[in-house]
This record gives C-alpha cells, structure tokens and sequence, in this order.
C-alpha cells in the first residue's frame, strides 16, 4: 500500500527527503514506483510538489533536497498503485481551494466501488483523475462547504465535526487513513493497513510521535528524513510505520487527531 507522512511544528523547520530510503520503512521497496509527492504550506497555500514515477529514478527529487525549502506543515505520500493509471493526475497530494486556503489531503487505503456504494453529488469539486482516493476527496470538500462558505471562517470544532463524519461514512467501504490540512489545522484519521499483498488488514493504520527539538538539531534518527531548525521547537510527526527507534504511539481504529503548531487541539 502507499505511504503517508506528515510534520506539524511550532516553527518553520527545514525537512529533505530522501524518499528512497523513507519508503523502506514501509516494506515497499522495489515497489514505490507509482509516484511520490511532497506539500509544504506557506501559511494558506501550498507548494506541490510530484511525479509519477519512482523516487529512485527522479532527478527533480534530488533538486527539491537543495531547495532547503523551510515550513511548519508538511505532507507527503508515496504511491503504489491500486485504482487509476500512473500518471500526474492521479498522484497525490490532492489539492482545492477553499475559503481562500489551499486544502490538501492524501489518502493511504482504497476503496473498491465507491461510486456505486455512496451517492456522491458533486457539484463544485470534481475528480481531476480517476482514483477513489481523489473522488473521495472532492466528496469532503464538497461537505465542507456548509462550514467554509461564510463571511467568517468555521471555528475547529466546526471542521472536526465535518471531517468526523466524512471519515464514519467512509470507513466502511473500504481502508480509510487520511491526512487532510485546510492550511490552519491538519486533520488526521487512523483506520487499518495492508501490509502486503494477500494479507488482511489490521490495525495501526497511522502513528503519531511528539518531538521536543533543541536548537541546532539536524538529522535525528529517520532514515530518509532530515530535519533542521534553528530555534528550540515541539514538532508531531505522523506516519504509516514508526519510522524510528522511538516511543511512537499507534493511533486506534477510527481515531483522529487534529494538529497545529507542533500541538494536538482536539
């Protein structure tokens, strides 16, 4: 199955990836060669950044390393593919405008005959693709409009209460982790994993880890991942697998957990 990773910290931190190893983790070498992505926010917008190809054969990946690009929210997810054909479009993250806020959601799972099993009315948000990763993420954006089209923005409790609900109706049809940010909170929902092929699902479909970064910390003990910041920081870390040799905690069936700024809100 695919891989999902998220950063949440107080203050913007440095991150490069080196997919390739990141993705060994998760059991999927030699298998990862349907397309990777990486979303950094700037405050209400996001720079995306895919290719649907494997990590180990691109050379933009090696550019993005020199970037050095700098963020508080980050969101990646690396494809092994099960519904649509490899190519850009159906490559996640996802991405849609809102409310003046880029919203972004990848999603680790799959599900079968989503088309058939909900009535989905999509009216302002349709599929650029044809994954049931993408259609399922113009179903919430769709939801989220009774919240998002208001003179004021929609409190958290607002959004969480949206988001809760989407993630029960879908639950059901088929393997449902997901990480979605509206650009102020990032909105993470742990259901169950594949962890091969022909094995059945099971439990933690995410894990959570809470780091107190010191001044000056650069690289840590991810392989595949390196962090820098300059000033002392809280940073969460959310991932499909413990991506390292620390107390990560695996999150429940069907528990979600709201981030910002290194925190959890809910």
């Amino acid at each position: 199955m695919c891989e999902l990773f998220a950063m949440s910290s107080s203050k913007p931190t440095e991150v490069s990836f080196s997919l390739d190893e990141f993705s060994k983790h998760g059991g999927l070498t030699d298998l990862h060669k349907d397309g990777w992505g990486i979303a950094y926010y700037d405050h209400n917008d996001a720079r995306i950044l895919k290719e649907a190809c494997s990590a180990s054969e691109s050379d933009y990946l090696a550019f993005i390393k020199n970037l050095k690009i700098q963020s508080k929210t980050i969101i990646s997810h690396i494809r092994l593919a099960t519904q649509g054909e490899v190519s850009v479009r159906n490559t996640q993250p996802f991405s849609r405008e809102l409310g003046g806020k880029q919203h972004v959601f990848v999603h680790n799972g799959h599900f079968p005959k989503l088309d058939t099993q909900i009535s989905l009315k999509l009216e302002r948000f349709r599929p650029i693709g044809n994954t049931d990763s993408e259609l399922s993420f113009c179903y919430l954006m769709e939801k989220m409009t009774k919240v998002w089209d208001k003179e004021i923005l929609p409190s958290l409790s607002e959004r969480l209460e949206v988001f809760t609900l989407f993630c029960k109706e879908m639950s059901p049809h088929g393997i449902a982790n997901f990480i979605y940010s509206d650009s102020d909170n990032t909105f993470i929902h742990s259901h169950k994993r594949l962890v091969k092929e022909g094995s059945k699902d099971a439990s933690p479909g995410l894990h959570l880890l809470h780091r107190d970064c010191p001044m000056d910390t650069e690289g840590n003990t991810i392989d595949g991942l390196k962090m820098k910041t300059n000033q002392p920081q809280q940073v969460i870390l959310v991932a499909s697998v413990p991506l390292s040799n620390e107390n990560w905690k695996a999150l429940q069936e069907g528990e979600i957990k709201v981030l910002r700024d290194g925190e959890i809100k809910n």
